[in-house]
């Protein structure tokens, strides 16, 4: 082969000197050819239909037992009443770490007791009023005066779950309306009991006599505690509603305070205005404050105090339907 010095000017150089050149016809040549028929007969043929089917561990019998407890429809997840305990020991958890709510909507109640009764003692000397101490007549409305006031911002509750993401959490969950709401109750129940009896001890402590002794004050706070259901599930329906604290409280306070001035908390119903003896006929807060005041005579009219209880505790199981039903509003909004 000549060299690239040897080689002549003119003389194009190949293209490739040191390349082997391999064309079509030898690659054919050289080639194992394998058409289908070698493949069919070398190969192993596999039927899939015999392959056996590999199974699957079955569940152990505990873990089997375990799902379908857990999804019977005939078990709750958990009961309803272990949900209502449950919330309830939450919301009085978070009650006791906040003492300093506590104290304030406890000494508000015993503020007013002598308060009001300073600022209206001279109502007993008016003729017609009957005579007596003027602070065992006010008793009975200073402790509904307490209740609506406390139980009347109770849907602050639902506001603060709502702001904190709780409410769509239990919401998500298989919890029961009807636990959120009655926890609520409970929780308000607690605190207006313990209000009512600081008031009655106060009152006591005043010169206050309650004639009928510890069973009337027992009704006293059984009356207070059913006003403050009926007000508290209304107030929590009303925070499903608005979602607003600044909205629930205007709507409270506006309730609140002619709940309490049309009825005969601080003065006896014959000596109110035609009107406004007419509006405390159907005045709730009036229900319970006359049939706490009956229940402390000496000679209470049982029958009459009854029925005011049982008025006061349809309205609350009513009260309480509707704050149910609210969140069904709630959740389509969502």
């Amino acid at each position: 082969m000549a060299t690239a010095a040897e080689r002549a000017p003119d003389q194009p150089a190949p293209a490739m000197d040191d390349a082997v050149a391999m064309d079509d016809a030898a690659v054919l040549d050289d080639a194992v050819v394998l058409d289908d028929a070698a493949v069919l007969d070398d190969a192993t043929v596999w039927d899939l239909s015999q392959i056996p089917e590999i199974a699957s561990p079955a569940p152990s019998a505990s873990v089997a037992a375990g799902s379908a407890g857990a999804f019977e429809a005939d078990t709750p997840y958990p009961g309803g009443w272990r949900q209502f305990g449950a919330l309830t020991a939450r919301m009085v958890r978070a009650m006791l770490r906040h003492p300093a709510f506590l104290a304030i909507t406890l000494v508000q109640a015993v503020v007013w007791l002598p308060l009001f009764g300073s600022l209206f003692h001279g109502v007993a000397t008016i003729p017609g009023f009957g005579g007596g101490n003027y602070i065992d007549y006010l008793t009975p409305g200073v402790a509904t005066m307490s209740v609506l006031f406390s139980a009347g911002w109770a849907g602050i509750r639902f506001i603060d779950d709502m702001e904190s993401g709780v409410m769509e959490r239990l919401l998500a969950s298989p919890t029961k309306r009807w636990a959120m709401v009655g926890s609520m109750l409970a929780y308000q129940a607690l605190l207006v009991a313990v209000q009512v009896t600081l008031v009655a001890l106060l009152g006591w402590a005043l010169g206050a006599s309650f004639r009928s002794g510890v069973v009337g004050v027992l009704v006293m706070i059984a009356m207070a505690v059913t006003l403050s259901s009926v007000v508290t599930a209304l107030s929590g329906a009303l925070a499903l509603v608005v979602r607003r604290r600044e909205a629930l409280i205007a709507a409270a306070n506006f309730l609140v305070l002619p709940l309490t001035f049309l009825s005969s908390a601080m003065m006896p119903a014959h000596l109110l205005p035609h009107w406004i003896r007419v509006a405390s006929a159907y005045n709730p807060a009036n229900w319970a404050v006359t049939g706490s005041r009956t229940a402390l005579e000496a000679h209470p009219d049982w029958l009459s105090v009854l029925g005011y209880f049982l008025v006061l505790f349809s309205m609350a199981g009513l009260a309480s339907a509707v704050a149910v039903r609210a969140f069904r509003g709630y959740l389509r909004s969502l």
